[in-house]
C-alpha cells in the first residue's frame, strides 16, 4: 500500500479511476467507466496482485506526465504533451501509455517517440480541420497498438503511420480545401484548437525573437459585428461575405489588442497590426482593403503553409492541385460523412447534400 498504491493515489487524485480505465484499455479493450471495477477484478487474482500493482504504479507515472506535462523531465516531450492536451487527446491515452512504456524500456528512442507524438498531432489536426467526427476516436485508438504488435513490431513508428493512414486520415487535397473554408472559430474547444493552429503558423516563420503567446487572443479582422463602414467596404453582398468568411482562417489572426481593435475599420486595425511583433500580422502591411477576395487570398497562403507543417505522412497521396475539372461529367456516387449514396446527376448530388445538411443542422440550413 505505502510503496505502490498510496504514491499512485496521491499523484493522480481524482484521475485515479480514469487512469485505471485507460490502463485496462491499453491492450485493445474498450471499457466503460461503470465497468472499471469488474474489468479489474477479472485481471487481478491472489497470485498476480502484487505484480499487477507494480505495473499499475509504473504506468501511473507515465500517465501523470502525459496528462500533466509539467511532471515530464524531458523538455521536448513536455512540449509535445502540452500541445496534444490542447487538442483534447483523452481518447488516445491508452495508446500513449503503450508508447511511453516502449520509450521507458528503450524499445524506441526519444526522437522516435517525438515522431510518434507529432504524427498523432498531425492526424488529429487534419481530422479537426476536415470536420471528421471525433466520436469514433475512442473506438479507433484502442485497436491501434495491438495492430502494431501484430504486424509492425520491428518498426513501431512506420507501423503507427501506416495504420492511422487507413483510419479516417484526410489527404492533402481535402485538407487544403477545408483549411481555406472551415469555420475555425466557434464554441467548445474550437477556439483552443484554432489558437494552437495560429500559434503554430506563427512559429513556422522561425522568427528569432519569439513572441510569448500566453496573453494573445484570436482576432477577427472583419469584425463579428459590422459597422456601416464595414458594410460599405464589403460591398453589395456584405451579409453573405460576413456569414461565409467571418470565422475562416483567412480572417483570423492573433493579437494582444483584441479589445482595442474591436469593430474598428480596416485602416485603423491595419495601423495597430503593423506595430505587432507577430509575423502573421505583417501580412496586412501591404493590403489596401479587406474584402472577400483578400480573405480568400490569405486563406490560400496559410493553407499552403499548413500543408508544410502538418504534411501528409502516408506513402501515396494526391497533390492539392489534383482536383479534377468535372464539367461535362456524370457522377454515379456521393460519399458524405461516411455514407455512400447512389446518384445519377449533379442535381442529385446537390439535393442529397442539402438534405443531409438539413437533417444535421436545420437552423443553419434555414
Amino acid at each position: 500500500y505505502k510503496t505502490y498504491w498510496l504514491p499512485m493515489q496521491s499523484a493522480l487524485n481524482d484521475d485515479l479511476t480514469e487512469y485505471i480505465r485507460h490502463y485496462l484499455m491499453k491492450g485493445g479493450n474498450i471499457i466503460k467507466q461503470s465497468d472499471v471495477y469488474y474489468a479489474l477484478k477479472e485481471n487481478v487474482s491472489t497470485t498476480n496482485a502484487i505484480d499487477y500493482l507494480k505495473e499499475l504504479k509504473k504506468h501511473s507515472v507515465y500517465y501523470q506526465r502525459l496528462k500533466y506535462p509539467e511532471f515530464e523531465p524531458e523538455s521536448e516531450l513536455q512540449k509535445e504533451f502540452t500541445r496534444l492536451n490542447r487538442i483534447e487527446v483523452t481518447t488516445a491515452y491508452p495508446l500513449l501509455l503503450n508508447f511511453y512504456s516502449n520509450y521507458a524500456d528503450n524499445k524506441i528512442s526519444k526522437p522516435q517517440f517525438i515522431t510518434i507524438l507529432k504524427t498523432l498531432e498531425n492526424y488529429l489536426i487534419r481530422r479537426f480541420v476536415c470536420n471528421v467526427a471525433t466520436n469514433q476516436l475512442n473506438k479507433i485508438f484502442p485497436t491501434v497498438y495491438p495492430a502494431i504488435e501484430a504486424k509492425y513490431s520491428d518498426n513501431i513508428v512506420e507501423g503507427f503511420k501506416t495504420i492511422l493512414q487507413g483510419r479516417g486520415y484526410p489527404k492533402d487535397n481535402e485538407f487544403y480545401l477545408r483549411f481555406r473554408e472551415t469555420k475555425f472559430y466557434g464554441g467548445g474547444d474550437r477556439v483552443v484548437k484554432t489558437k494552437l493552429i495560429l500559434e503554430t503558423l506563427e512559429e513556422s516563420f522561425a522568427h528569432k525573437e519569439i513572441v510569448p503567446f500566453d496573453n494573445l487572443t484570436v482576432e477577427h479582422i472583419m469584425p463579428q459585428t459590422l459597422s456601416e463602414w464595414w458594410q460599405t467596404e464589403l460591398g453589395q453582398d456584405w451579409e453573405e461575405t460576413h456569414d461565409l468568411f467571418l470565422h475562416t482562417i483567412g480572417n483570423l489572426s492573433l493579437t494582444a489588442y483584441n479589445t482595442e481593435l474591436s469593430n474598428d475599420d480596416f485602416p485603423t486595425k491595419k495601423k495597430t497590426l503593423n506595430e505587432s511583433h507577430l509575423e502573421l500580422n505583417k501580412y496586412f502591411s501591404t493590403i489596401p482593403n479587406w474584402t472577400r477576395n483578400e480573405i480568400e487570398q490569405r486563406a490560400e497562403t496559410l493553407a499552403k503553409k499548413a500543408l508544410e507543417i502538418w504534411n501528409y505522412f502516408g506513402q501515396e497521396n494526391s497533390s492539392p492541385t489534383d482536383l479534377q475539372e468535372v464539367t461535362g461529367t456524370t457522377p454515379n456516387g456521393l460519399k458524405i460523412l461516411g455514407q455512400h449514396i447512389d446518384v445519377k446527376s449533379w442535381r442529385d448530388v446537390m439535393e442529397q447534400t442539402l438534405n443531409i445538411v438539413a437533417d444535421l443542422e436545420p437552423e443553419k440550413f434555414e
